[in-house]
């Protein structure tokens, strides 16, 4: 192919280039194998713009309806496990928008009218966070009941209470498990302070610096639940911090490594005191493993791998904190490498 016959209907952004993308390049630019587990955000917040753009007269009411009628068919293709994921789309939204065109025409393009996919997806990891954060909360809770529970049980159960790992005075086993509901109560405080600010929408931010379009930023915010307390819509208030800002995947990543630290301060003490040394409980053999070649041994695996996955989040948060420390305003494509870390902590 000579350099000046490439389709340049291939790519969004390709007007002022002579060449086709190397395929190296694609495949070292390209996040959609990662990304789109971000689907469901991206569809959500592309119906609240399309559904504004209608309400402002910026799109008729047949684009809308179609663009609705698109985005349930591809959700249908999606959960069906239908849809396919394509490397040379890039991410989830140029994928998402390439179908949503091939199945409505130009109400797809449309539906891109006031926005950059440097608004769109600072909000949909926004919006997919947030729903995380939602799950994590109540999960939190259960573990705090799970330690209550055996707390009542065992209130005349004592043991020794230690300072510098030195015998020091007695305690009841109850007054010492009831000290991690009170680490998991302040983790769960966190995580709700993070949603908090995690809670706001950067759409209308556009590339960095707004959009000539009359927007209605307070309408997309109620309708996607981005609002406070009062139901007072929360918006990203200067663009360019808007697309650029990272601070509440880096908020959510540090509440997360307090949270595992917590975690893992309570699996050393399980692995301490289900040792022979100590022989204060014992770990019920379905969360244990043995050994070939020594069958005395009853090895406490769970609490040690969750101390272990300790350093897999902590490592995330500094790595977060690395990738955001020289980045200049305003969006840079530094920020592709914001979502492993973020989505292997969440599942961490």
């Amino acid at each position: 192919m000579s350099t000046n016959q490439f389709d340049k209907k291939s790519e969004a952004w390709s007007a002022l280039f002579s060449e086709p993308m190397s395929e190296l390049v694609k495949r070292y630019t390209a996040s959609v194998f990662f990304d789109k587990r971000l689907w469901q955000a991206d569809i959500t917040g592309s119906l609240a713009h399309a559904e504004m753009l209608a309400a402002q007269g910026i799109i008729g009411a047949a684009d809308l309806a179609s663009i609705q009628q698109g985005m349930a068919q591809i959700t249908s293709e999606i959960e069906a496990g239908g849809f396919e994921w394509k490397l040379d789309l890039e991410d989830v939204h140029l994928n998402i928008e390439a179908r949503l065109t091939q199945l409505v025409g130009d109400a797809g393009k449309r539906l891109h009218t006031g926005r950059s996919r440097n608004d769109q997806v600072a909000t949909d990891v926004r919006l997919w966070l947030r729903s995380e954060i939602d799950l994590i909360i109540p999960l939190l809770g259960e573990l705090q009941g799970a330690l209550v529970d055996v707390a009542e049980k065992n209130v005349d159960v004592i043991l020794p209470g230690f300072t510098h790992l030195q015998v020091a005075q007695p305690v009841s086993f109850a007054h010492h498990l009831l000290a991690y509901v009170e680490m998991f109560s302040r983790d769960a405080e966190r995580m709700s302070d993070v949603r908090r600010r995690t809670n706001r929408l950067p759409l209308g931010s556009a590339a960095l610096a707004g959009t000539t379009y009359p927007l209605d930023r307070e309408r997309v915010a109620r309708s996607l639940g981005m609002v406070d307390e009062r139901g007072e819509p929360q918006v990203c208030q200067n663009s360019l911090d808007g697309v650029s800002d990272r601070d509440f995947a880096i908020e959510f990543t540090a509440a997360a490594s307090l949270c595992m630290v917590h975690i893992s301060r309570f699996s050393e003490e399980l692995i301490l005191w289900m040792s022979q040394n100590f022989g204060f409980v014992k770990i019920a053999d379905r969360f244990t493993t043995g050994s070939s070649i020594m069958p005395q041994k009853k090895n406490p695996d769970v609490p040690e791998l969750a101390r272990g996955k300790t350093g897999r989040v902590v490592g995330h948060l500094m790595g977060l904190i690395t990738l955001m420390k020289g980045q200049p305003l305003a969006y840079n494509k530094d920020n592709q490498e914001d979502k492993e870390p973020l989505f292997d902590t969440v599942d961490t």
